[in-house]
């Protein structure tokens, strides 16, 4: 009896940490990234879950110091507690013409100035830890020209197709918004590489520095259990990390545009309603993230993801709408059981037959391969959004639903001084492929019965350029110190899936919209304050899909261009004592 005691008083009093690196602000993480690559931290660390746990890497101080960045303020029982301060965030942002927004966390689309404030405490106390860092979002929110007013009624209707099937809101309202969220915070119990705990983190699953496809940082975190590695797990044939989330999305509680408009007597607009007959519903969501590091091949990882989301009526086996008619009960009372993401990958195995209708679901597989000789990284991402009816099925039409995310990373040596160039490139294709010809797969992240999509407070909690939409980024930088000056052209192809979908009867190749965006960014130390900003002058051709119709004018003329200005200002100060 003795000696239990004593093993649980060193385990509860054994020195765990379990500190994260707030996604929202991410120079540090691109610092240790770029510190990998130069051969400065083990290539060991995947960077494909996220946010990191920098406590647990045995990184030089010059690289990160953990004690700078969030000191210590109390520490008793011989250090196994510790009371910490987290750095001040501080982040705003300006859009000139349109919404422009990436990867922001609780930050919203909006027109006009906008502002993240975030401060917080870590408390330890062997197993345990706490970290408290809300956020309070301000912004302007002014109106703007969105959905072209002057689209006839069939073009309206195509494009309530995607609205009435996601939570994407072109504007948050008609004031001001204003929200406190609980941020960047968690309770966690931590033992070894392990952690179980209750967290409202924004998440980062795979490889992707830009775009990433299966989970991002770019909605409001959503609250979860989650249950993950803080650092590899090493075993006879390679290292592991994997993270299992349970959690809970929420809806936006706003509309999309224009919704009394009506095509052929019918109206468009579709409210949202749950087994209530209720406007909205929170959604069950669960998803795993899991890498394998092969022994045999240093610097390599291989990873697959997989979540899956249904209405909470139907997690909990309650009464639910089919095809919006009451008295239909065919699931009623049916449990899923508590880890429906294991269950069903393959359609031919349904057990209950409206359950593959009311979930939505997507699968992936990524790597990433680190070559430290070449200061170099390549990484890629294969996605299936919803699921196949089986593996043959999967072989012959691998085309259909699926996204793409291939990218380039890597650092050049100058001959004259200790500085670097950083070269970054990154491809994602989210557009359906030419399956949709005789397969329509419907857009990412929308779904035919999970009303809200994959999404969170009204933003997609995966890649930020959207549903049915392409990219191409790339940047140069050059690396001096503490400090990081370049400049990247971004192109983006806005919702391909609509547009093939609105104008291919007309065969109007003329009305692509795309983006061409040019950002020049600059990060710094200046003392104790870590800053980042980058200003980008965009050009949107045929914005929101609009031609100037006028016959005095040749056929393939220029449609309604508009420039747009924006740029983020990102300030982080750990507070010295």
């Amino acid at each position: 009896m003795t000696r239990t005691l004593i093993v649980v008083f060193l385990f509860f009093f054994s020195s765990i940490k379990s500190q994260t690196l707030n996604l929202n602000n991410p120079f540090f993480e691109q610092s240790l990234r770029r510190a990998q690559l130069n051969g400065e931290i083990d290539s060991s660390l995947s960077f494909t879950l996220r946010p990191l746990n920098p406590d647990q890497y045995d990184i030089d101080q010059n690289i990160f110091n953990l004690e700078s960045y969030s000191p210590t303020v109390l520490s008793f029982l011989n250090g196994s507690g510790k009371l910490k301060i987290l750095p001040i965030d501080f982040n705003i942002s300006f859009s000139s013409h349109h919404p422009y927004n990436r990867n922001n966390g609780s930050m919203i689309p909006a027109r006009g100035y906008q502002q993240l404030l975030s401060a917080g405490i870590y408390f330890e106390l062997g197993p345990l830890s706490i970290q408290l860092k809300p956020e309070h979002v301000f912004a302007e929110n002014r109106n703007y020209d969105g959905f072209w007013e002057g689209h006839y009624d069939i073009t309206w209707a195509r494009r309530y197709l995607l609205w009435n099937r996601i939570d994407l809101p072109e504007r948050f309202g008609e004031t001001a918004y204003k929200k406190t969220t609980f941020g960047q915070s968690s309770i966690r119990l931590n033992y070894k590489a392990l952690s179980l705990g209750l967290s409202s983190e924004n998440i980062w699953w795979g490889p992707s520095i830009r775009n990433g496809v299966m989970m991002s940082n770019h909605a409001q975190g959503f609250n979860h259990l989650t249950l993950n590695t803080r650092k590899p797990i090493k075993t006879a044939i390679g290292n592991f990390e994997f993270q299992l989330v349970t959690g809970r999305l929420e809806p936006s509680g706003f509309d999309p545009p224009s919704t009394d408009r009506t095509n052929a007597g019918n109206k468009l607009f579709v409210p949202k309603i749950n087994q209530n007959g209720k406007t909205g519903d929170w959604r069950f969501f669960q998803g795993y993230s899991l890498t394998y590091s092969p022994k045999w091949i240093p610097g390599l990882h291989l990873g697959h993801i997989r979540w899956t989301q249904m209405y909470g009526a139907l997690f909990e086996g309650k009464y639910w709408w089919i095809n919006n008619n009451p008295t239909d009960d065919r699931f009623n009372g049916t449990s899923i059981g508590w880890f429906p993401i294991f269950n069903n990958f393959l359609r031919k195995n349904d057990k209950v037959e409206p359950y593959e209708k009311e979930t939505d679901q997507a699968a992936s597989v990524f790597f990433r391969w680190v070559w430290e000789d070449s200061k170099a990284e390549i990484y890629g991402e294969f996605n299936h959004n919803d699921s196949k009816f089986n593996f043959r099925d999967l072989l012959s039409d691998s085309d259909h639903s699926r996204a793409v995310t291939l990218g380039i990373h890597k650092l050049f040596d100058s001959k004259k001084d200790d500085s670097q160039m950083e070269f970054n490139w990154e491809w994602t294709q989210m557009e359906q492929t030419a399956s949709r010809l005789v397969r329509n797969a419907g857009s990412w992240y929308q779904h035919g019965r999970t009303y809200h999509g994959f999404t969170n407070n009204g933003e997609v909690m995966g890649a930020g350029i959207g549903p049915g939409s392409n990219s191409q980024y790339f940047s140069l930088a050059k690396l001096d110190g503490n400090q990081r000056l370049g400049a990247a052209l971004e192109i983006i192809d806005q919702d391909n899936d609509f547009y093939y979908l609105a104008f291919e009867d007309s065969k109007d190749f003329r009305r692509y919209w795309k983006d061409y965006n040019l950002h020049l960014f600059y990060e710094k130390k200046f003392k104790n304050f870590w800053g980042s900003f980058n200003m980008m002058y965009s050009r949107s051709l045929n914005y929101q899909w609009e031609l100037i119709i006028d016959p005095t004018l040749p056929y393939y003329s220029p449609g309604r261009d508009v420039n747009n200005f924006h740029f983020d200002f990102k300030l982080t100060y750990p507070i010295k004592f």
